[in-house]
């Protein structure tokens, strides 16, 4: 499964993602991290892919590709990991986020 998103980054939240620290973050939620064409990509648990990138201080990118064909235990580490993700680098929770998406 494929999915391309835009998150709205929390006022003031940018100075904790700026530089460097949007790939340490990565780094820290899913292990490996590639930069390339100013995008950074991973992989992890059932996460074929992802592709992050910002545009400006105030939205971030996120590309995925989802196996679909994982355990519940890679599903549910996958989903955990991403939500973690998600709040620190666009510091709303998942609560939040799907709240500003409606």
């Amino acid at each position: 499964m494929i999915s391309m998103n835009e998150y709205d980054i929390k006022r003031g939240h940018y100075e904790k993602i700026e530089g460097n620290k949007l790939e340490n973050l990565m780094k820290e939620a899913f292990g490996e991290v590639k930069r390339k064409d100013g995008k950074l990509k991973s992989t992890f648990g059932a996460l074929e892919h992802i592709t992050v990138w910002m545009d400006g201080k105030k939205k971030i990118f996120v590309d995925t590709k989802m196996n679909t064909n994982v355990d519940d235990k890679t599903a549910t580490e996958t989903i955990r990991q991403y939500n973690f993700f998600l709040e620190k680098a666009a510091g709303f929770s998942a609560k939040e986020r799907r709240k500003r998406a409606k």
